[in-house]
């Protein structure tokens, strides 16, 4: 297979990369290629001729989407739309990653790929209208949601993930607050590069879930990468009232991985496991 990446340099991509074969992706940049531009995109679709274009160009950062919604929109919507009309034209796949944000955290339970979204923030509207362009317009096409991601081409980003911004906060001794009753399964880029790749190759079309298993808040999150990296700072927790973030958080945002399992594919490790594995791997600081 013949692979197009989108948004190549970015956390989840990079990981990707290193899983497919270099011969076989072309990789390309928001600065290469513009989603938001359509006819930029059926160019270079016709062009390269893939057999799956993969999709990891987003505007994910939530509060910013609050502020700049037509950006949001853009990128998280109408960008997605062009690729899925450029992937149906030429025949291919198209792979789109979505978010544990369409949700609106008032189940109590693990969400399955059935359960009817209820998005509380223009981020996971954006996204959400992401994933009906896909269903749409693309016959052929994985729709991916997961959960609280990072990885280490995060850690070298500008702003970083949210482990890099723990361990960051913890070096300047600073007191840290995070918040204690937003529920979610921190997941691991690299894991999610290494499944996605055989699903892509093996599974049928449709919606999946996408999450290392297990469950916590972001505090207890913090916790675990400061347990693991033997730091002690300044940490307790607070509330999303008292956080005050200008985007709403669903309260839970745990996603169950029944579709993955029910194609025949093993389910992701537990979510402490996989951050052990992220900490040992990072590149020296």
């Amino acid at each position: 297979m013949r692979f197009l990446l989108t948004g190549a340099n970015g956390q989840l991509a990079t990981d990707i990369r290193r899983i497919l074969p270099p011969d076989k992706v072309v990789p390309l940049t928001h600065e290469q290629f513009d989603i938001c531009d359509g006819q930029a995109v059926e160019k270079l679709v016709q062009q390269f001729r893939p057999d799956c274009i993969i999709n990891t160009a987003a505007f994910n950062r939530v509060d910013d989407c609050e502020d700049q919604p037509d950006r949001a929109l853009a990128v998280n919507s109408v960008g997605v739309y062009h690729l899925a009309r450029a992937a149906d034209r030429t025949n291919a796949a198209l792979v789109h990653f979505s978010t544990d944000y369409v949700f609106d955290g008032t189940k109590r339970t693990p969400y399955i790929e059935t359960d009817s979204p209820r998005p509380l923030s223009i981020y996971g509207m954006s996204k959400l209208a992401g994933e009906w362009a896909v269903q749409t317009y693309a016959e052929r096409h994985f729709i991916i949601r997961t959960c609280g991601l990072y990885g280490l081409a995060g850690s070298r980003s500008k702003g970083g993930n949210f482990v890099e911004r723990m361990l960051e906060r913890a070096r300047e001794g600073k007191p840290i607050r995070v918040v204690s009753d937003q529920i979610l399964t921190p997941t691991s880029a690299r894991e999610l590069a290494e499944r996605v790749v055989p699903l892509i190759r093996a599974a049928p079309y449709g919606l999946y879930h996408m999450t290392n298993s297990g469950e916590c808040s972001w505090y207890e999150f913090a916790q675990e990468v400061f347990r693991l990296t033997h730091l002690s700072p300044d940490l307790s927790p607070t509330s999303s009232q008292a956080f005050a973030a200008k985007a709403v958080r669903p309260p839970y945002s745990v996603l169950d991985n029944r579709a993955l399992r029910v194609a025949g594919f093993p389910d992701f490790r537990p979510w402490p496991e996989a951050l052990a594995d992220y900490l040992r791997e990072r590149l020296p600081r």
